[in-house]
């Protein structure tokens, strides 16, 4: 039987192999001769052009494969055994979509599609530095061999089904799958992991060059930037995926899995602080490169977590031997890197040192060294119980105690830290500098704590007062943080009403777009305190399981849970339980949930159980309801109550982080100019010009809203 699609798609696949491996072979030989002077048949220039145009191509040949896999989906073409194990004639057709990438050689077609995508747009601005551009783009040309290699060859995903005959229907998407934020987390997370590879490629290209000044850093700052908003916001809808899906009552879990993306987070961040450096200091070039190389190294490292099956997680793949093709590159890649590194090593010597332990740029030190310490201790407990089996026979869980154990005291000296940076001056801070800009956060800092304490959060009386401990710190670290950044933005606000005339808030806008990566990420500073303080409430959580028949009622934290009535109910998808729930707050009825619990497929094989979470969500707390099954004796409905604390303030706060990223990366407002002729100076000696000086007035171009107006015959500010 013929697939005519299935066949186009794997064409398509191969096709891209080999435009990508010409785009790998001939970049390379042309950057080699032009880099040693030697000598070719064809000019190196014309064949590093004819390398970035096969690149190009590559993008259509991998676009063309992805929309054949979409087709097959969307005409429900079974033959194809990747959408027989993924999809159903009764999926809902935005769900058909998303199953793009639900199973691993979806995915993988996804992750090479986007990687071609981002090198397409690469290839096309490569006049902004054309050599610089070009040993990216032959670096992304590797990369992409990689992973359309195993399209080709390991995991192939347009394989018939055995015996080349459709079946009538397929198994289906896995119903944890079928909610809407799953059909644009994975994309957002890999968009992501992806993304890393450009700046990834650039620092390596310019290493190999020795490319001279910090331009690189320039050009690679908004590839960098947006690609670490878009991890972000992958991140946060994983955590809200799992917070309203999967009904254990949280959002973070430290799985292995959530583990993977959140290190190369870390190293993104780490370098986004920690490249201002090299720009305004020339400072830990050395540094730099190697950050952005973990980074990219750690996102192939998460990806082969997910494949290998190494580690336990809901979120993984199964088992397979693709992980060994990750092992071998990721190897590769790190031999590579070490290799340019002390080859290239003289030209990362720093042009500045470090002149006090008090400045701007000890802050940024200090900075980078919670991060990794962070992004280490993430990565310890993600690969121990992988280690501890190796060596040992034994596999060692490592859980959330672990973690929260070192990570909450990591997290609140990074939120200190991200207060304290943005005060402090550069090379060094006066002890002027000093009160002036510290009396005000270090006052919140105390009167918050107190407050919280008048409040009524005591954790000397709580039985395990560590938790409550560290919310009662980082509310009021939190709040000098917040402060600080009020008091910069005050203060700048304060300098251009004073020279505009504006109002304060117009005055505000005004700074902000005149410095936008400044202020914006002032902005992530603030989300970032307000995800903190969201965390933080996880500490003050309280839950009840208890079972509930008609009419049984119980009491959580000023709640009173009334348990109206109890069903089931099945239709051609899914059995379901669940129970219909009225929530009174004092004597008044505030709203009434239904929590359930489903079985998809019941009389099938692979009959999967599902849980339908019904939260009351407000900014203070959460509701968070959930039916857990039937008592096997008595039949009733067993329900699992929890009250969380601040939750929403999670979401919000990654909100102003996103906001805060999108105005960083916005062009700064230039300022106009105008000509201006200054009056010519006086002959005071009677004759002509003295001293050579030009006979006619000069010209000078004043800044017209600018918040330094230019002075006749003096430079601006």
């Amino acid at each position: 039987m013929s697939h005519p699609m299935p066949s186009l798609g794997s064409f398509s696949l191969l096709l891209a192999l080999v435009l990508c491996a010409y785009s790998l072979v001939i970049g390379t030989i042309s950057l080699w001769a032009m880099a040693y002077n030697r000598p070719l048949a064809v000019a190196p220039d014309h064949l590093r052009e004819t390398a970035r145009r096969a690149g190009i191509a590559s993008f259509f040949a991998v676009a063309c494969a992805t929309f054949a896999l979409v087709w097959a989906f969307a005409t429900d073409d079974f033959s194809v055994d990747y959408v027989l194990h993924h999809s159903s004639k009764a999926l809902f057709w935005g769900y058909k979509f998303s199953t793009l990438w639900s199973g691993q050689e979806g995915s993988l077609l996804l992750w090479s599609f986007l990687l071609a995508t981002y090198a397409f747009v690469l290839r096309l601005r490569h006049k902004n530095d054309i050599t610089l551009y070009a040993y990216a783009s032959t670096i992304l040309a590797g990369i992409q061999v990689f992973f359309l290699l195993l399209l080709v060859v390991a995991a192939p995903p347009f394989a018939i089904v055995p015996g080349g005959i459709a079946p009538a229907d397929g198994f289906g998407l896995n119903p944890l799958l079928q909610y809407p934020e799953m059909a644009i987390h994975p994309p957002m997370l890999y968009l992501g992991y992806v993304g890393f590879s450009v700046p990834f490629a650039f620092a390596l290209g310019a290493l190999m060059m020795r490319y001279p000044g910090e331009k690189w850093i320039a050009i690679t700052r908004r590839w960098t930037m947006v690609t670490w908003l878009f991890l972000t916001c992958g991140i946060m809808l994983g955590m809200h995926w799992a917070y309203a899906v999967l009904g254990w009552g949280g959002y973070w879990g430290w799985d292995p899995v959530e583990n993977a993306s959140l290190m190369p987070w870390l190293g993104g961040t780490a370098f986004l602080h920690s490249v201002m450096m090299q720009e305004k200091r020339g400072m830990m070039k050395r540094w730099n490169v190697w950050l952005i190389f973990v980074t990219f190294m750690l996102t192939i490292l998460g990806t082969l977590l997910t494949r290998s099956g190494l580690v336990s997680s809901v979120h993984a793949f199964a088992q397979s031997s693709i992980g060994n093709w990750f092992t071998a590159f990721l190897l590769i890649t790190f031999c590579i890197c070490l290799f340019t590194f002390f080859r290239q090593n003289d030209h990362l010597k720093s042009e500045n040192q470090l002149e006090s332990i008090v400045s701007r740029e000890s802050s940024f030190l200090f900075n980078n060294l919670v991060l990794l310490a962070a992004c280490f201790t993430v990565l310890y407990g993600t690969l121990l119980p992988v280690l501890s089996e190796f060596f040992t026979g034994a596999k060692i869980t490592v859980g959330g105690p672990y973690y929260d154990k070192v990570m909450v005291p990591i997290g609140l000296f990074l939120l200190f830290l991200t207060g304290v940076g943005p005060l402090l001056a550069w090379r060094s801070t006066t002890l002027r500098t000093i009160r002036r800009n510290f009396v005000l956060p270090c006052i919140a800092v105390i009167v918050t704590a107190i407050a919280l304490m008048a409040a009524g959060v005591h954790p000397w009386q709580h039985d395990d007062p560590t938790g409550s401990i560290y919310a009662l710190v980082c509310y009021s670290i939190g709040a000098g943080v917040i402060t600080a950044i009020a008091s910069e933005f005050l203060r700048g606000a304060g300098v251009v009403r004073t020279q505009t005339g504006k109002s304060l808030i117009g005055s505000s806008l005004l700074l902000t777009r005149r410095n936008t990566r400044r202020y914006g990420g002032y902005m992530i500073h603030f989300g970032i305190v307000v995800l903190f303080i969201g965390l933080a409430g996880a500490a003050f959580n309280q839950s009840k399981e208890l079972e509930m028949s008609f009419g049984d009622s119980v009491q959580l934290n000023g709640y009173k849970l009334v348990c109206n009535s109890f069903s089931q109910d099945s239709n051609k998808e899914y059995d379901t339980d669940f129970a219909l729930i009225d929530v009174f707050k004092g004597n008044s009825k505030i709203t009434r949930l239904t929590p359930e619990r489903r079985v998809y497929f019941p009389d099938t094989d692979h009959a999967q159980v599902s849980t339908v979470v019904a939260i009351h969500s407000t900014l203070a707390a959460d509701l968070y309801v959930v039916f857990e099954g039937r008592n096997a004796d008595s039949g009733k409905p067993i329900i699992k109550i929890f009250v969380n604390p601040l939750v929403n303030w999670i979401w919000i706060g990654v909100l102003i982080v996103i906001f805060g990223t999108a105005v960083a990366l916005v062009p700064p407002l230039q300022p106009a100019t105008r000509r201006v002729e200054a009056p010519a100076p006086a002959n005071t000696l009677g004759t002509g010009n003295p001293l050579g000086a030009p006979s006619s007035p000069p010209i000078l171009a004043a800044k017209v809203g600018g918040i330094t107006p230019a002075v006749p015959g003096a430079p601006n500010a």
